[in-house]
């Protein structure tokens, strides 16, 4: 199924998504996966946006952003192992994008495992830039995380 095309309808996340979202999250991160608790705040929380990708009516995928007023967080995106591949992880990563510069967001900023490289690619061919690197960021493992910067506006070294 990799790399074909599919039919996707990206949508805001509802609590109805909760149980689709919670096997994502343990198979993609299984020991580090966000608990139940931890991923309904985020959905309702303040400043956050979180969308989800949808497949013949299935939930598929998930991404989701923080906006503090200045700048923008990319905090997740997740699809579906049987999903990966195919674009759907760009699409949503383009809504979270749109949104970000609708808030007037200068920059977006996020972390990202040094070893997944298939998101080091997604990210940099959008047009962020490493930053620096966090070291032992990601538990459990102390995995290293790049820190990625996308500027939006002029004024942040972003297009006009």
């Amino acid at each position: 199924m990799t790399g074909q095309p599919v039919e996707v309808v990206v949508r805001p996340l509802r609590p109805a998504d909760l149980p689709a979202l919670m096997r994502m999250e343990v198979e993609l991160f299984e020991a580090a996966a966000w608990s139940p608790e931890s991923l309904a705040s985020e959905i309702g929380g303040p400043g956050r946006w979180y969308v989800g990708a949808v497949v013949d009516g299935e939930l598929v995928g998930y991404a989701g952003l923080w906006f503090d007023g200045f700048d923008a967080q990319v905090m997740t995106i997740g699809t579906d192992e049987r999903f990966q591949g195919r674009g759907l992880g760009r699409h949503m990563l383009e809504n979270l994008l749109d949104r970000a510069r609708t808030l007037g967001a200068a920059v977006v900023l996020l972390e990202v495992r040094v070893d997944n490289d298939p998101a080091i690619h997604l990210y940099e061919s959008v047009g962020f830039e490493k930053l620096g690197m966090r070291r032992a960021y990601y538990q459990p493992g102390n995995i290293d995380a790049w820190t990625m910067r996308l500027a939006l506006r002029h004024d942040e070294g972003g297009p006009a």
